[in-house]
């Protein structure tokens, strides 16, 4: 029984107002599966972005070196594809190339089937405002669950 991987964009759901979701898998190494089976990945500052040939890539995306690997180890930094239907990626290029929106990753995970999947986004960035009022939505639930708490007990 294999442990569960799942590595999240913890400021992703803060920063963005996220439109549509999409599961997407990626290409990867052999040295590059097992660092994220040993969790040794990270998604939090990265990007999607499509090339000249209309194929979509996750850039930013830090998987670091294996431990074991000699010297078939990989960049930790470098670009990687993500795979998709065709008319999926479609229109996620028209979306992003008329109305300025982003494509951000959400959560990495291992599939049933073992495979490396990627959670991705459709988004549109928050203005300072809407943070605000995310922060103080945030609060008020927590004291409204402390209200609760305390009248209950």
């Amino acid at each position: 029984m294999q442990k569960k991987i799942n590595i999240l964009n913890k400021k992703a759901k803060f920063q963005y107002e996220i439109l549509d979701k999409y599961t997407a898998g990626i290409v990867l190494t052999g040295t590059e599966i097992k660092s994220i089976r040993d969790s040794k990945a990270s998604i939090a500052e990265s990007f999607c972005e499509f090339n000249e040939q209309s194929e979509l890539f996750v850039i930013n995306m830090t998987i670091q070196e294996y431990v074991y690997g000699n010297y078939y180890n990989h960049a930790p930094k470098a670009e990687r594809k993500l795979l998709l239907n065709r008319k999926e990626l479609k229109k996620l290029e028209k979306e992003v190339a008329n109305s300025g929106l982003t494509i951000i990753p959400l959560r990495l995970f291992i599939n049933e089937r073992g495979f490396a999947k990627l959670d991705i986004a459709l988004a549109k960035g928050k203005k300072l405002y809407d943070k605000r009022e995310t922060i103080k939505d945030r609060d008020n639930k927590r004291d409204l669950a402390r209200i609760k708490k305390d009248f209950n007990n």
